[in-house]
Order: structure tokens, then C-alpha cells, then sequence
């Protein structure tokens, strides 16, 4: 069962990350993506950190390649009349079209979800958008950062002075625009499939990441607002969740949240005396004696070297893993085996899907 999406046609309109990122999980599912683009450019994210050799070779750049290299590219300009036919004829036999355009511009280019339908009644049609199909917002541009910072998100991504840090991985992108929607698309397939009537899923990538700002909700909901840095459970408050740093300026994240995984780190760095200083044994979550046993664990981790700590922790089951950079974590041998990292013909090394089917 690797292709359980074998059959379904998908038409992409979708550019950049949160649609491409959508239709490349269809597509690993066996779905048949036919990715439609303008006319000379195409999707801009072709040129999104090119390299100058890429640049001379007219190659995509891997930002491009790592999530479109699964579909079929068909180029065309839907505002010219012959184009718009050919685009028309594709939907007649589709299941699904994706597009990632403010709202408003597919009614424009008279290819508006009824107009589809009537085409294919049995048509699912998403949009991904910034802020969703309706409501004041809807016409604004947005991006990742945008979503971050209306949801809570960056406020809950902040140093210990306070500053927000910008993560370099596109939280409301994948997670709000790509994983909502795909989700989304399977639920109104679903139903399409035992009625026959299409439908329309409206994804803001907005509303997907708010959604899923599931801990910070904890502290608003019993306190009226949001905890700052080292102040929550999962935020640097507790010693037994936190980032330490090695004597040679590596990272460990020690995350024995549970009391049996605390007392492992404990027995095992020789401390025994801290095993009884947990959270779940009434010690205050952000208080002055967890800040106090955090400093100790890091002047305990700091006195010793990456290698050290990764020897000493070899075979134990507690929670306590390096800070990896993705260059050391494509070589891992535990995401080679499970074949979340492959090699192409040139060498190239490439991350897949994640889901696995039997």
C-alpha cells in the first residue's frame, strides 16, 4: 500500500511553500499532481536561493526541486483564451484544484469555484490564503512571519531578554497553509466520494497556525495571559526541559518531562540529590529554586565536551539528544534507515515524505 492515492488528479495553481508543500504530500501518496505555471518564469520559487550555477544552467534551485520535483509542470496563461481552454479541459477530468491566489482573483479570471463545478460537479476546490476567503482581511497580502506574529506564536519564540527570534523553518507555511489544507482536501474528497457533490475548503494559513498554538492557550485560559520565556513548562521553565551548552559550545535538549526519565539523567550524570527536584513533585514551575537547579545542570553539562556527553548517554533512555544541524541530521543513520533521506542519481541528498503505509 505505498500509493493509496493512486487515481486521484490534482491541479495545482499553488506557488512558493504552503501549496506546493500540500500537493507534494499528495503527490508521495501516489496522487497524480499536474502543476500548472505561467508562461516564461513560472513558479518564482525557481529562482528562490539559486545558486549562480544553477542561474547558468537554467536549473530550478532545491527549494523548488525539493517539493515540486514529484509532479508534472503543464505551462499556461490563464487570461489568454486558448490557455483557459486547455486549463478547462484538465479540470473536466480532475478531482482536486489547489490554488494559493488572494481571494477574488480566480472569479476574475472567470474560473471562480461554480464555474468549475459545472464543469466537474464532483470537484474539490481549495484555496490557501494569508487571512481566508471572507472577513475584513481577506484582500491583505500575508506571508509566514505575518501568521507568526497575529497568532502568538512569535511572542512565544523570544530569547531570555525578550526579543523574538526568527525561525528559520515556515511554521504557519507547512503547518498552517500546507497540512491544514491537505487535510482539508482528504476530508472533502471523503465526502465527495459518497455523495458526488464537490465542495469548497478554505484554508487560512492564519487561522491553521492559531489553531495549533495549543500550550500558550493553557496559560491565557487559567491566567488571562500568555507566559514569557522560562516561565512554562515547556518553555525553559522546569531544569528538566531545557537547552544546555557543552564546554566546547555545542547544544543537549534534555527533555525528561516525565519524573522516571529525570531520575535516569540523574543517576546517570551522578546526582541523585536532584532526582527529587522535579515539577511533578510540587517543585514551581519558573520559581526561583527550578531557575537555581537549571543553573547547576548547566554548569554540570558545561564542563564536559559534545563528544563526552554523547558517549556518556550512549544506549540511555532519558530524553538527552544534540542540537543537530540539518547537515548532520541528513546523515543520521536513524532517518536513513527509515528512508526520510535518499540519494539521487548525482549524489544529491533529498528528505521524502514522512508517512509510511502497510
Amino acid at each position: 500500500m505505498k500509493n493509496p492515492l493512486a487515481g486521484l488528479k490534482v491541479i495545482d495553481l499553488t506557488r512558493l511553500l504552503p501549496g506546493p508543500v500540500c500537493t507534494w504530500h499528495l503527490a508521495s501518496m501516489g496522487a497524480e499532481v499536474f502543476k500548472v505555471e505561467d508562461k516564461g518564469v513560472g513558479d518564482y520559487a525557481r529562482s528562490f536561493f539559486q545558486t549562480p550555477e544553477e542561474r547558468g544552467s537554467n536549473t530550478p534551485s532545491v527549494f523548488y526541486r525539493a517539493i515540486n520535483s514529484n509532479k508534472q509542470v503543464i505551462y499556461l496563461d490563464l487570461k489568454d483564451p486558448q490557455d483557459k481552454h486547455s486549463f478547462l479541459d484538465l479540470i473536466a477530468t480532475a478531482d482536486l484544484v489547489i490554488e494559493s491566489f488572494r481571494p477574488g482573483v480566480m472569479k476574475r479570471l472567470g474560473l471562480e469555484p461554480a464555474t468549475l463545478m459545472k464543469i466537474k460537479p464532483s470537484l474539490v476546490y481549495c484555496a490557501i490564503t494569508g487571512y481566508g476567503m471572507s472577513g475584513k482581511w481577506k484582500d491583505l497580502a500575508c506571508h509566514d512571519i505575518n501568521s507568526l506574529a497575529l497568532t502568538g506564536v512569535l511572542d512565544q519564540l523570544k530569547d531570555r531578554d525578550g526579543r523574538p527570534i526568527m525561525p528559520n523553518i515556515q511554521i504557519a507555511d507547512v503547518l498552517g497553509g500546507a497540512v491544514s489544507a491537505a487535510m482539508g482536501c482528504l476530508a472533502a474528497l471523503w465526502q465527495t466520494q459518497r455523495s458526488g457533490q464537490g465542495s469548497v475548503v478554505d484554508v487560512s494559513m492564519t487561522d491553521g497556525i492559531l489553531a495549533h498554538n495549543i500550550t500558550a492557550q493553557v496559560a491565557v485560559q487559567n491566567l488571562g495571559h500568555s507566559l514569557g520565556p522560562a516561565e512554562d513548562l515547556l518553555n525553559g521553565g522546569v531544569p528538566c526541559y531545557n537547552l544546555y551548552q557543552t564546554q566546547d559550545r555545542a547544544w543537549f535538549a534534555l527533555g525528561s518531562l516525565e519524573i522516571k526519565f529525570w531520575e535516569i539523567f540523574c543517576e546517570v550524570v551522578k546526582r541523585p540529590e536532584w532526582s527529587t527536584q522535579h515539577w511533578s513533585l510540587g517543585q514551581v514551575i519558573g520559581g526561583n529554586a527550578a531557575l537555581a537547579l537549571r543553573d547547576e545542570v548547566q554548569v554540570l553539562i558545561g564542563s564536559h565536551s559534545r563528544d563526552y556527553w554523547n558517549k556518556k548517554f550512549t544506549g540511555v533512555d532519558c530524553c538527552f539528544t544534540p542540537v543537530l544541524s540539518l547537515a548532520e541530521t541528513m546523515k543520521l543513520p536513524m532517518f536513513i534507515e527509515r528512508g526520510m533521506v535518499k540519494k539521487d542519481a548525482a549524489g544529491h541528498s533529498w528528505i521524502q515524505s514522512p508517512i509510511r503505509f502497510s
